[in-house]
């Protein structure tokens, strides 16, 4: 059964979206799909909740796809739904939808917020305000968003038994939560509100991290039960600002969390030594935690990559991985070829060596060699 779904619905009709939101916010659009009244109760709970992520361009559709497959691997029973910008290229499209249960396209909303976002130095995150687009999914009645930077490393099912809004802390300030990982219930009416507060609020830190925490103000005080454990948002960076924490509880991590500006799909893969160009642990980090930049690499290499490459076909994109240098080719062409026999050394009289010597053709790499001289002369000065 294909998983292709993507033919567009607008959720809310224009006069709403201009009268919600700034001017550059655009319509949200998914497909919706009805469920079967023949499918049994028990597989309608299953089918009736989701894992959500987002993606506004190639780059995060990369990452989006080792994130579906990662929970693929894991046997999740839930719907895998991706919602993708105008901007992500159809092979892209085509190869998610081989991942995920629908294929959603939206368009990209824009925060605009250039003070905000350069206090944290990251221009590119004002699009996250996209992500606000995942409460009008309310086909579904409980959804988990995890952002295209994530990887599950277990079975995360269980956070399906979490209520809106249930996130991790944020290891920069503990007292928010991290919105690359949370519960939340789809509504239309959340949805509306949320676009009306960003209307009239807008982000204390320009993306939607600021927004989420400002609008679900309570998260830190009210509940502790919304408080997901850090090991479903593990930051890859937080790691070495407190490593014996991580030696202590890191074999439990369920979820990694590659933050901050360079991406997993930022750096090479040589798939022929098995390295990361570019990345590097120190003996002591190694024998304390995983790589999981590098279990990122072999899961788009071994799952990913064919499917991409299946979705292209004969147009050049940028794999990730590195093609072996003219150099590389020759030295390894160079190691296949059986060593170049010598012909066998001929033999000469001592007359004839003499004679040799004479003429001045003398044998510096055989007989006539320096190490050969000094052991004769080393026998008669004995």
């Amino acid at each position: 059964m294909t998983r292709k779904m993507w033919g567009l619905i607008p959720v809310l009709d224009c006069s709403q979206l201009l009268r919600l939101c700034p001017s550059q916010c655009k319509p949200f659009v998914c497909p919706i799909t009805t469920p079967d009244p023949q499918v049994d109760s028990a597989h309608r709970t299953m089918s009736d909740q989701a894992f959500v992520t987002l993606a506004t361009n190639d780059n995060y559709a990369k990452g989006a796809m080792v994130l579906g497959q990662s929970l693929r691997n894991h046997n999740t029973t839930r719907k895998l739904v991706a919602l993708v910008g105008p901007h992500v290229s159809e092979p892209c499209r085509d190869a998610l939808s081989s991942i995920f249960d629908e294929v959603c396209v939206v368009d990209v909303m824009e925060s605009g917020d250039t003070a905000h976002l350069a206090l944290m130095k990251r221009p590119d995150l004002g699009v996250t305000f996209t992500k606000l687009h995942c409460w009008a999914l309310t086909q579904y009645s409980k959804c988990v968003f995890m952002d295209a930077d994530t990887m599950v490393l277990s079975n995360i099912d269980e956070l399906f038994e979490r209520e809106e809004l249930s996130a991790a802390p944020d290891p920069g300030w503990p007292d928010c939560f991290n919105s690359g990982v949370f519960v939340f219930r789809p509504s239309n009416e959340t949805h509306e509100k949320l676009l009306t507060f960003c209307a009239e609020n807008g982000s204390f830190d320009g993306g939607d991290q600021g927004v989420l925490n400002s609008f679900f103000n309570t998260w830190a005080t009210a509940d502790i039960s919304k408080h997901l454990p850090f090991i479903y948002n593990l930051s890859s960076i937080a790691i070495y600002s407190y490593l014996p924490a991580f030696k202590q509880y890191g074999h439990e991590a369920k979820v990694v969390h590659f933050l901050g500006k360079v991406k997993p799909w930022n750096y090479t893969y040589d798939a022929q030594r098995g390295e990361v160009r570019g990345h590097t642990l120190s003996p002591g980090q190694n024998q304390l935690h995983p790589n999981y930049l590098l279990m990122w690499w072999q899961l788009y290499g071994k799952s990913v990559l064919p499917l991409l490459q299946k979705s292209y076909g004969d147009t050049p994109f940028n794999s990730g991985l590195i093609e072996a240098s003219n150099e590389d080719k020759l030295h390894e062409y160079l190691s296949e070829q059986p060593a170049p026999s010598s012909p066998p050394a001929q033999k000469f009289s001592s007359q004839e060596r003499k004679q040799r010597w004479e003429a001045g053709q003398i044998d510096y790499m055989g007989d006539d060699s320096f190490a050969n001289i000094e052991r004769k002369l080393d026998s008669f000065l004995k």
